[in-house]
């Protein structure tokens, strides 16, 4: 095993999908939103939000939102989203030169495209699509974030990244972006898989 040293980061992304998060504003028009702090469990999808975000303010008004997951080939898309906010005015807790877009989508140069089971719109884009509903938000242990609680209705896929006939994704055709350290990643080439998966090779 190799030695290690003491550092203090100040960030510990330390390699986590990105996901652009769609809600509804009070306007009825969509936020849409980059975030690096998601995992799933079951059915159930954690985020970690901003507690100042558009996003935020959404959900604990209107629970339905829509988790994006991109490729690697949409950094520049979400990249395009990282310095502006919905929020206006824009809180001061954002970082300096973050700026107001009412229309993200638009920003980004991504496509809407309707749900079918809750109001915010899809990410046209993005191989998977989980259109859910938020059923906690709730501050974290120290009250700087919000962690959400989001059941998910219904999955969207890419009929390229779907194993043909089964509801299974195939994982050596679906390649995430990844958010590692604040740099965009894709994945490296297959190492192998665990005993519990159902598309082994």
């Amino acid at each position: 095993m190799s030695s290690t040293i003491p550092i203090r980061p100040s960030i510990l992304y330390f390699g986590t999908p990105v996901v652009l998060l769609t809600t509804e504003n009070d306007d009825g028009s969509p936020n849409l939103a980059p975030m690096s702090s998601a995992w799933a469990l079951g059915q159930t999808i954690v985020l970690g939000l901003g507690k100042d975000g558009q996003t935020g303010h959404n959900l604990s008004r209107r629970p339905e939102l829509v988790v994006n997951v991109p490729g690697p080939h949409l950094w520049r898309q979400v990249e395009r989203l990282a310095g502006v906010t919905g929020r206006h005015p824009v809180p001061e807790t954002k970082p300096a030169g973050c700026r107001y877009v009412a229309d993200k989508f638009g920003e980004a140069g991504l496509t809407p495209r309707a749900s079918e089971a809750v109001r915010p719109p899809r990410v046209a884009e993005c191989g998977l699509q989980f259109e859910a509903r938020a059923a906690r938000v709730q501050p974290d242990s120290a009250k700087d974030f919000l962690i959400v609680e989001a059941e998910v209705l219904k999955v969207h896929a890419d009929p390229a990244i779907v194993v043909p006939g089964t509801d299974h994704v195939e994982p050596g055709a679906w390649e995430p972006l990844i958010y590692n350290f604040r740099h965009y990643f894709g994945l490296s080439e297959e190492l192998g898989f665990s005993y519990r998966s159902q598309t082994p090779r």
